[in-house]
């Protein structure tokens, strides 16, 4: 026989234990979402049918992993699962010290308060939403220096998440060096739609910030996501291992902080890894104080286990092209319908342009949050709001930020949905897209001081 045959992608695992779901009415739905506030984060778990919302904490773990959970050493001081999990972070990053957190979160708080002093400046890029509140809560200012491409849903660039390094020369220039701790990167950018930065880029920002004694913090939380576009899309770089582009990725930094809950497929867990030892003792004297011993960090001895073998696992090709190929595949599938999403498609979630979608809606009417809680009544799918709401307000004038990015995250938990799932979520999300016009928009009724996204509660327009 000529020609060649498309091959069918398939999971690089089979399903050995299943999780039932339950099947809701319209009418269910209805009343969850009032409930709720409109709000997909006050939805109650039991009430999703596919739940989308986040990939934190969310994977399913291996036989491997669950296999390390019974070889917890629950010891208060000096777990050895401490110690191994010390190992696969300076075997797999590279990193010197280490100080375990029970996530993310955690470990950026402890570095911005001994990092950050009253009005320094902390150049990155693109925001995140907990680590720009910590920067802001040690009394630093957040300045977005990513490339304009990030912000354009319709650019291909291959590296959306790179760093403009005019846009960081003006910043150092225009503050000097000393106002700035270190200039915070992450890989795979979350709020630009999942987009990677390049291996040369990082480079040259490391360039420039040696120039001016500045240190790079990494946010890595998504590095082996970010490795797997590199591994495809830079020159040079075909013939490497994920693992191999990880580790010459945190070379270009200076420490780490990481939720284990994405890449490593736990359920919690989390750390600070460090090559300064100043900042390491200090990092370790208020693990102390905030979240427990520094050789547990608020993690069970199981967990760290589970973390320690995560990392590994998290540089396997067949498991990362296989993670990042489902992402593509819901996200092909929406493109080829003409639904707008954010491209070229990101590594944990695809984003749909919610202000394209819904563009009769005027920013101030929330329409991501609309679109989510859309998503959630059509068919039961969680999903999470990236715009406006989870922007903020801006701390000196008290108004909303208004980005330009308004964004439904369709998030995918690693090694939870087969194909089919992708399936059902991308004709729910036609289904909407198709009365669309009949949408109307969402205002705000509640709204709590930090973090609004979580808690912050709707009504719908009449």
């Amino acid at each position: 026989m000529s020609g060649t045959r498309r091959k069918s992608w398939a999971e690089p695992f089979k399903i050995k234990m299943v999780e039932h779901l339950k099947m809701t009415t319209r009418e269910e739905r209805d009343r969850a979402i009032t409930e709720a506030g409109y709000n997909t984060f006050l939805l109650k778990s039991v009430d999703v049918y596919i739940d989308l919302l986040t990939d934190s904490g969310t994977a399913a773990m291996s036989d491997v992993q669950w296999a390390g959970m019974m070889m917890g050493d629950e010891a208060y001081a000096g777990s050895r699962n401490y110690y191994h999990l010390e190992e696969s972070v300076k075997e797999v990053y590279g990193y010197k010290y280490l100080v375990p957190t029970h996530q993310g979160r955690a470990a950026e708080h402890i570095l911005s308060q001994i990092m950050i002093k009253a009005g320094d400046i902390i150049p990155g890029n693109m925001y995140f939403t907990t680590t720009r509140l910590h920067q802001e809560l040690a009394g630093g200012t957040f300045v977005d220096v990513i490339i304009d491409e990030a912000h354009d849903t319709q650019s291909e660039h291959p590296f959306k998440g790179n760093v403009d390094l005019h846009k960081l020369q003006q910043v150092i220039e225009q503050y000097g060096a000393a106002k700035i701790p270190y200039v915070s990167i992450a890989t795979c950018v979350n709020m630009a739609g999942g987009q990677p930065i390049s291996i040369q880029n990082l480079r040259e920002v490391r360039e420039l910030c040696d120039k001016y004694k500045i240190k790079i913090i990494h946010d890595s939380t998504r590095v082996a996501e970010n490795a797997y576009f590199i591994k495809v899309r830079e020159q040079g770089f075909a013939d490497k291992t994920i693992a191999e582009i990880v580790r010459e990725i945190c070379t270009y930094t200076d420490g780490c902080t990481m939720s284990a809950k994405k890449d490593a497929m736990v359920n919690i867990g989390g750390f600070l890894a460090i090559n300064d030892w100043d900042i390491f003792e200090k990092a370790r004297n208020m693990v102390v104080i905030y979240e427990g011993l520094h050789t547990y960090g608020g993690m069970a001895g199981r967990d760290m286990e589970a973390v320690a073998i995560g990392v590994k696992e998290s540089v396997q090709f067949d498991h990362i092209r296989a993670r990042v190929g489902q992402v593509e595949y819901l996200g092909n599938k929406l493109s080829d319908w003409g639904i707008p999403i954010i491209k070229p498609i990101g590594g944990h979630a695809v984003f749909l342009d919610a202000k394209a979608f819904l563009p009769h809606l005027p920013q101030l009417s929330f329409p991501a949050q609309t679109l989510a809680a859309e998503l959630y009544l059509e068919a039961g799918i969680r999903s999470m709001e990236r715009g406006i709401v989870s922007a903020g307000r801006n701390k000196q004038t008290g108004d909303h930020y208004y980005p330009r990015l308004e964004l439904v995250r369709l998030t995918l938990p690693r090694r939870v949905y087969t194909q089919a799932h992708m399936d059902v979520t991308a004709e729910a999300v036609l289904e909407v897209f198709d009365r669309r016009d009949q949408i109307k928009g969402l205002k705000m009724v509640y709204e709590p001081e930090y973090l609004r996204f979580f808690q912050a509660r709707f009504e719908p327009l009449s």
